[in-house]
């Protein structure tokens, strides 16, 4: 069984840092392309980063300069260090890996105040 477990959300101040965690097992994710979407209250869900199994990283407009993606494929895990955060990058987080389908993680909620 496939699972990708996030971690590392939770409450902080508009300019403070979060670091999320990407968890998973059943899977190796050395082959696979991984990121991070994210999803806020009342808004479609969208792409936050990516990076390719040959460590290729793509960003949002949004998120370019304050997020880095990072993958320890012999951890099997995916990091999303956020720094600068803002009250607009409140949403849930989830963490996917690709390759001829995709699985999702659950989600972790990250929650920036004024």
């Amino acid at each position: 069984q496939v699972r990708l477990v996030e971690s590392g959300g939770g409450l902080v101040q508009s300019g403070g840092s979060l670091r999320l965690s990407c968890t998973a097992s059943g899977i190796n994710i050395t082959p696979y392309a991984v990121g991070w979407y994210r999803q806020a209250p009342g808004k479609e869900r969208e792409l936050v980063t990516s990076i390719t199994r040959g460590g290729t990283t793509n960003y949002a407009d949004f998120v370019q300069g304050r997020f880095a993606i990072s993958r320890d494929n012999a951890e099997n895990m995916v990091y999303l260090q956020m720094n600068n955060l803002k009250p607009d990058d409140t949403a849930v987080y989830y963490c996917y890996a690709n390759m001829f389908r995709t699985f999702w993680g659950q989600g972790t909620q990250v929650t920036v105040s004024a």
